[in-house]
């Protein structure tokens, strides 16, 4: 794996501030999951991804996560919980950084659309979550976000040219 010295940039640490969320139907055990596949200059274009944006600058992390869950699915949040947060150092298309609360949310009110702007959305078995085309990291947190620890997970994921380079997280 790679030492901090490997990655850290001579910049300063100015990451772009978002959310990312989970939906979770706990009855039918699966996932609200977006399949990027809607826009051909998407630098995540194929993957399956939660859901979630940047921030607002006049919002807090949960209204910034309730906004997007309301814009990209059309559902209203009734009930979530902050699971984490990563540092994506490098993560951006472009080498920019990313920082993310990631939430679980538990209940919600509505019906998804078959698809948003960004692809198709869809139910996936929580069990089968890995076995799709995800981001490499993904695989390395999305067990925590589903995990029964009580305490938020705090992680730092630093990618190179799309790539992972390092994993670490605490609690």
């Amino acid at each position: 794996m790679a030492t901090p010295i490997d990655w850290m940039l001579p910049m300063p640490y100015t990451p772009i501030l978002a959310t990312l969320g989970y939906v979770y139907d706990r009855e039918r055990d699966r996932v609200l999951m977006v399949h990027r596949t809607a826009r051909p200059d998407d630098h995540q274009i194929g993957k399956y991804n939660g859901l979630g944006g940047k921030l607002e600058a006049d919002e807090d992390l949960a209204t910034g996560m309730r906004r997007e869950i309301r814009e990209e699915a059309s559902i209203e949040c009734l009930a979530m919980q902050l699971r984490g947060t990563i540092s994506w150092p490098g993560f951006g298309k472009h080498g920019e950084d990313w920082f993310a609360a990631i939430f679980l949310i538990e209940a919600f009110s509505g019906q998804p659309p078959a698809s948003n702007a960004e692809g198709r959305l869809e139910w996936v078995a929580r069990a089968g979550l890995l076995d799709l085309p995800l981001w490499e990291g993904d695989r390395q947190f999305l067990p925590l976000v589903f995990d029964d620890d009580p305490r938020p997970f705090h992680g730092v994921m630093p990618y190179r040219d799309g790539r992972m380079l390092d994993w670490q997280f605490s609690r």
